[in-house]
């Protein structure tokens, strides 16, 4: 079996969101055809580190990450660090050969991704015909060549109630897409007490709740319904100043809340809201497309279920079996997960996380591409980018904006 040598940088939330997922996959997919090895971890302070390397199973801990890139037995990098200190170590990262596992946003702004690509390419391109250098594909993996496989953490498309709505949407069941409506809503900055943190300073996030929360509603809508044609956005600081750590009045300059209008290439026309601002809100995502031939709606703080509405069914005095039918997708994933735990069982937020980690690294062990790619994480910036010019200028912005 092979084994998969893994560093994480970062040890916050996300930190621990990917360290859990590494280490609870031989739980969930217990017919998996590779072994995790946790080796390195990196933290802005060696406490930090340590605790994880203790706590959770790693070999060594360090403050440099550079000690992960030049490590041969590690093949995979997760990268949970702060938005404007992805794109230093997904050069780094691509550049020493290891594959990449990378947190949403891609970077803290488009110019940024603009570099990982070009990384990105050229890594590429002395790659081709060098099967030493990790040249992707099935047979270099079976002849025990590590390829070079990247992903994004857009976890929101790896539930059973996203998965089955895009077999909808691929089967034609929704007939020509019309209109679709998505918010990501919470309530976490509603308080103008609460101490700022890094997302609510662009030099750190490049951007506020349209990055952070935002990037996963556009990716979902670019998933199911394909590229965006044009934008228009505006943005919203609610409380332009808070505390910080110490309590002094700091300016925010990172947006609380964003309201797009979003046309699609194929011809869809809708409506986009990100907010931490959400009174009453939990951590929901709520989903809605309408087409000729019938709908689907989904709300992530309920995630078992994706209702569909068939418009063929007949209209009849009482209805009939005409309305949105529930289906029950629960934690129906296909195997080798599915059975741990049982398909009926109430599935969370963690678990649409694990199952994301579990494509990356199939597609890690196999030798072929993963999906989400760092190119459609750079996707996703370019739209965010064109979001922001229009709030800026005030009218729609093409999403293939010139340069």
């Amino acid at each position: 079996m092979k084994e998969i040598g893994v560093g994480v940088i970062g040890t916050g939330y996300m930190g621990r969101t990917h360290t859990y997922g590494y280490r609870t996959i031989p739980f969930y997919y217990p017919g998996a055809k590779f072994r995790i090895r946790l080796v390195g971890v990196c933290s802005r302070t060696i406490q930090k580190a340590e605790m994880f390397r203790d706590q959770y199973g790693f070999e060594f801990s360090t403050t440099d990450s550079a000690r992960l890139f030049e490590r041969p037995e590690i093949q995979v990098i997760s990268i949970c660090t702060p938005n404007s200190l992805h794109a230093a170590d997904l050069v780094h990262a691509l550049r020493a050969g290891k594959s990449v596992y990378c947190e949403k946003p891609l970077t803290a702004g488009y110019g940024q991704a603009q570099e990982v690509l070009e990384a990105l390419r050229q890594q590429q391109e002395a790659t081709v015909g060098n099967p030493s250098a990790g040249n992707p594909g099935a047979e270099n993996s079976a002849a025990g060549v590590w390829p070079q496989v990247h992903q994004m953490v857009f976890h929101n498309r790896f539930f059973p109630a996203v998965l089955r709505a895009r077999e909808i949407v691929e089967e034609g069941r929704l007939g020509r897409i019309l209109s679709f409506r998505a918010a990501y809503l919470h309530a976490g900055q509603v308080d103008a007490a609460k101490p700022m943190g890094w997302r609510q300073d662009v030099v750190f996030g490049g951007g506020g709740v349209l990055l952070d929360l935002g990037s996963h509603v556009l990716d979902l809508i670019y998933h199911l319904l394909g590229e965006y044609s044009e934008i228009l956005a505006a943005t919203h600081i609610v409380h332009p100043v808070r505390p910080d750590r110490e309590g002094r009045p700091a300016v925010v300059t990172a947006e609380d809340q964003v309201v797009m209008m979003a046309r699609m290439k194929q011809g869809a026309l809708g409506t986009i809201e990100a907010s931490k601002v959400a009174t009453g809100s939990e951590d929901e995502l709520r989903l809605e497309i309408h087409g000729t031939g019938g709908a689907v709606r989904l709300n992530l703080m309920d995630p078992n279920w994706l209702d569909f509405f068939d418009q063929s069914a007949p209209e009849v005095p009482l209805g009939g079996n005409r309305g949105f039918t529930r289906i029950a997708c629960v934690q129906r994933y296909p195997g080798p997960g599915g059975e741990f735990p049982a398909s009926k069982v109430s599935i969370g937020w963690l678990r649409g996380h694990v199952h994301c980690l579990y494509s990356f690294l199939s597609c890690v062990d196999e030798g072929r591409p993963a999906s989400p790619s760092l190119e459609e994480g750079a996707y996703i910036q370019r739209v965010m980018e064109a979001a922001y010019r229009s709030a800026r200028e005030n009218r729609w912005v093409e999403c293939d904006f010139t340069d």
